[in-house]
């Protein structure tokens, strides 16, 4: 049996309000080999939901973001009868900055794939929830992807250039297909800002497991369409990372496809 998704937010809630929220806008952080930014709320967090869901939950190991390399690829490898995936903080550089733009991802997976998905934003008071055919829901309230959608030229396009090759960022900044674009930093709450229909289209050149890990469930769930550039699942056993290429609806997905057609090929 699953565990209670009720249950499972008041654990992640309570966390945040005990090791997150105290620590917003006087985080000290430090740079991590690749360049990204840790703070002390990272490992707070982890280290607390660590401890909570072994304590409830101990038939299941997690995989979060503060581990190293080698121990994420072993738990991915032998995480096929179950795993939590967990980012203490997505939107890290927000969180330390001050910029109230994060939250906390956590999935469980089964089979390699999102069964269960929770994102809470605490300066909103979000929590974004899905459960894989059973639908999603945004602070008890069901999620549905807008449909019919609007054409592209009309839509709000999350996008983050960062991550884009030269040529297409520079094309997207120059003609974009989209009425305007909006990139906040954290992926796990644009996956579920585009649920909750506040972007249409979406576009990322590489997000983490536990970037995407929840919010693709709260997308789906929600009627939205994702995949990679390449046309392949977001979930692939051999892989820890991915690009995105997302909308609200089939129709709407397939124009945004055409649109970037020639750029996508990675």
């Amino acid at each position: 049996m699953l565990p209670d998704l009720d249950e499972l937010a008041t654990l992640v809630e309570t966390v945040a309000r005990e090791e997150l929220l105290p620590r917003f806008t006087h985080a000290e952080y430090r740079l991590k080999a690749d360049g990204s930014i840790v703070t002390e709320a990272d490992f707070a967090v982890q280290n607390h939901l660590i401890e909570v869901l072994r304590e409830r939950y101990p038939q299941f190991d997690l995989l979060g973001e503060e581990m190293d390399l080698a121990r994420q690829k072993d738990l991915w490898a032998q995480g096929g009868a179950g795993l939590w995936c967990l980012d203490p903080v997505d939107g890290t550089s927000n969180f330390a900055a001050g910029f109230p733009f994060f939250c906390i991802s956590l999935a469980l997976l089964v089979g390699m794939e999102p069964v269960l998905g929770l994102v809470y934003d605490p300066i909103r008071d979000e929590c974004f929830t899905a459960k894989r055919g059973q639908g999603a829901w945004l602070n008890g309230e069901r999620l549905a992807c807008e449909s019919p959608s609007p054409p592209l030229k009309r839509c709000l396009g999350a996008v983050d250039f960062k991550r884009l090759g030269r040529e297409l960022a520079a094309e997207l900044a120059v003609r974009p297909p989209y009425s305007s674009q909006r990139y906040l930093g954290s992926g796990a709450l644009e996956w579920c800002w585009l649920a909750a229909n506040r972007f249409h289209v979406y576009l990322h050149g590489h997000q983490k497991l536990w970037d995407y890990a929840a919010g693709t469930l709260i997308l789906s769930e929600a009627g939205g369409i994702a995949e990679t550039w390449r046309g392949e699942p977001i979930f692939r056993p051999e892989s820890l990372s991915c690009s995105v290429i997302a909308a609200l609806d089939a129709k709407l997905f397939k124009e945004w496809r055409d649109a970037l057609a020639g750029w996508l090929k990675g």
